[in-house]
């Protein structure tokens, strides 16, 4: 019972939590923002309940990420996992053509949230794709994202068990330019959980590839970023 009074609660605090997170939106867009400043904001955006936005990253980790990505200028975007829309967010201020984000979990009515990360100047556009990225089905509705041009830099963070990463990789890679990034999240050994084997692959993938790490302490217990530059 406790559980469903808290879910109505937040269904009745969602159209305020929704006005607070567009007005904080609002005024993080007022003013050019430096690219730290983007992903302080994504770790943990100012906003509550049914429209929290955060990210679940090694500050100094998604830092280096975001560095990479900003130096290949990119236009397409492409992240397998939104989870809480964080990352996303970082993104959506990095591209300047299109930004598809896949999950499969509907956003349901944080989608306008999504849609509106770009900044006014920005000519970004923000997709989000419903679905399991394992089916062909789903993966031909991401490849019509793309079908006039390539995609500058893939993120994976979706299904962590190393079966579901490999064939994330293996499914997703063609559409990367040469030039292009391929980054997993979570790639250390050390996991709080047993579905979490991002490493695995990582380590079989890592001497084939031009192959970078951002970690941010080898003796930490999850996250690690891996980073394939294409």
């Amino acid at each position: 019972m406790s559980n469903q009074l808290r879910e109505i609660g937040r269904r009745l605090r969602a159209p305020f939590n929704r006005a607070a997170a567009f007005r904080e939106l609002e005024k993080f867009h007022a003013r050019p923002r430096e690219l730290e400043s983007i992903v302080d904001t994504a770790i943990k955006f100012p906003s509550e309940g049914l429209f929290r936005v955060e990210s679940i990253q090694q500050r100094s980790e998604i830092q280096a990420l975001a560095r990479a990505v900003a130096a290949i200028k990119p236009r397409n975007i492409l992240e397998i996992g939104t989870a809480r829309g964080g990352t996303l967010f970082i993104w959506a201020h990095l591209a300047s053509r299109k930004v598809v984000s896949c999950d499969i979990e509907d956003p349901g009515i944080r989608r306008p949230l999504y849609e509106a990360f770009p900044p006014p100047e920005s000519q970004c556009k923000v997709v989000h794709l419903h679905g399991n990225s394992h089916e062909a089905a789903f993966r031909s509705r991401v490849e019509r994202e793309f079908t006039t041009e390539p995609v500058d830099f893939l993120f994976i963070d979706g299904d962590h068990t190393e079966l579901g990463v490999e064939a994330d990789y293996n499914e997703y890679e063609h559409l990367v330019r040469p030039g292009g990034l391929i980054a997993f999240h979570d790639v250390i050994e050390k996991q709080a959980l047993p579905t979490n084997q991002v490493y695995y692959f990582w380590k079989r993938l890592k001497p084939q590839v031009n192959a970078e790490e951002f970690i941010d302490h080898p003796d930490q217990c999850g996250f690690g970023i891996g980073l394939v530059r294409v």
